[in-house]
């Protein structure tokens, strides 16, 4: 393993760890990280959330991720509060395993830029 992909995958388990010491469990995958971005980029709190809203939960958190590398747009919140966005370049195509890693690294830049903790 080269000491670039060591060095990320350090980081994206200290990550965890922060996250386990926040809120008492560690996500188990990167959905799990996703989901708690788009808790935290609603705003609205935890209740209890259908399957679809969690999907949408995690779609806002992807979209919040790759807005930091300019890929998505927020265009607005609709009555309800959640937030809407438009793609503004498509992001680089990938195999499953290398949009893993593009994906863990814009919700790393998101820990590291949006709230600080990493």
């Amino acid at each position: 393993m080269l000491k670039k992909d060591l060095d990320f995958e350090r980081r994206w388990l200290k990550l965890r760890e922060k996250l386990k010491e926040i809120i008492g469990k560690k996500p188990a995958d990167l959905n799990g990280v996703l989901y708690l971005i788009g808790l935290q980029e609603l705003g609205q709190g935890t209740r209890t959330f259908s399957k679809e809203e969690k999907q949408d939960l995690i779609h806002i958190a992807i979209c919040k991720c790759l807005s930091l590398s300019g890929y998505y747009e927020l265009v607005g919140s609709d009555e309800d509060g959640w937030p809407h966005w438009k793609l503004v370049k498509n992001p680089p195509h990938f195999d499953i395993v290398e949009q893993e890693k593009f994906l863990k690294i814009q919700v790393l830049e998101y820990f590291s830029e949006e709230v600080g903790i990493i």
